[in-house]
């Protein structure tokens, strides 16, 4: 009797799980991945962000329009004949793919003087779709510059940063 109970009992405890029909079941996602063309951005080298010529005298600002022209709301005596220009880069990447623009403010100087500039660009762009090869664009950049009281005459020159991300 002993090793009736003692057989029931170990029976009872001992049994191994067994999975039930239904209770598992697998299948297989999928992965994809696309590689695109390096996005990249040159300056036109003929080109230049040009604040015009300037009077010394009272501080004050030169607005350039992205467009390239002195804007209205310039506070700083420029004179008659002066040159003024927007800057102008060319982006190059996968075509008909959107992208975001940002630029950086600079300091222009000439010898130990200086002047700040800040900078306006658009916020973003789309490269060309062609039928073959990179798509291409373009854009210009326009700028605040901060003319200090009785700012030291100089040919002043300096230099800011463009970058352009893939959205």
């Amino acid at each position: 009797m002993k090793k009736i109970v003692l057989a029931t009992f170990v029976a009872a405890f001992a049994v191994p799980a067994v999975a039930a029909p239904g209770d598992t079941d697998t299948t297989q996602g999928v992965a994809t991945a696309e590689i695109v063309a390096p996005i990249s951005i040159t300056h036109d080298a003929a080109d230049a962000l040009s604040f015009g010529t300037v009077a010394s005298g009272d501080a004050g600002t030169v607005v350039v329009t992205q467009a390239g022209a002195l804007d209205g709301s310039s506070t700083a005596t420029t004179l008659t004949g002066s040159t003024y220009s927007a800057d102008l880069f060319s982006v190059e990447g996968d075509p008909g793919r959107s992208f975001s623009i940002t630029t950086t403010g600079g300091t222009v100087a000439s010898g130990l003087n200086s002047m700040s500039f800040t900078t306006s660009a658009p916020t973003s762009g789309t490269l060309s779709s062609p039928a073959t090869g990179l798509g291409t664009a373009t854009f210009n950049v326009g700028g605040t510059l901060s003319v200090g009281a009785s700012q030291a005459a100089g040919d002043y020159s300096g230099s800011y940063d463009a970058t352009v991300t893939y959205n």
